[in-house]
């Protein structure tokens, strides 16, 4: 007996009728957003439409933009700027990981803390509580 291994959200499992029907919009509808280039449904090998749970989010949050007032064009800034942001949250969560490894592999190596970077004394100043004074060599 096999075990239900459900679809990833990018599948595209859904004809167009199902679609339609669970996203509340008329099956005409998701064709227009097509042509507009506002979905990109997958196709099947005899050029059905098939739709993935990412797709029917995706036409959800249209319908939901467009019900207030939003014109197409403001829809599609909307949507550029959702995957841009997207985007940047991805690259800053790399940037991050980087930064924590960068930061674990110093903690790890001795020599990288207490090797000096610079022969210039550094105190701190008796008075001067949270400030550091440099004293540097005239030349």
């Amino acid at each position: 007996m096999s075990t239900f291994v459900p679809p990833t959200p990018d599948a595209a499992v859904y004809v167009i009728s199902v679609a339609a029907e669970l996203t509340g919009l008329h099956p005409q509808t998701l064709r227009t957003y097509e042509r507009m280039g506002l979905i990109m449904p997958g196709r099947t090998g005899g050029g059905g439409r098939r739709y993935s749970h990412r797709d029917l989010e995706r036409l959800r949050l249209i319908a939901g933009l467009t019900s207030r007032g939003i014109g197409i064009e403001g829809v599609r800034q909307i949507l550029d700027l959702e995957n841009q942001l997207q985007a940047l949250r991805a690259r800053n969560a790399e940037l991050q990981a980087e930064v924590d490894a960068a930061r674990d592999a110093l903690r790890r190596t001795p020599s990288a803390v207490s090797t000096p970077t610079s022969r210039v004394p550094a105190l701190r100043a008796p008075t001067l509580s949270n400030q550091v004074v440099v004293w540097r060599r005239s030349r």
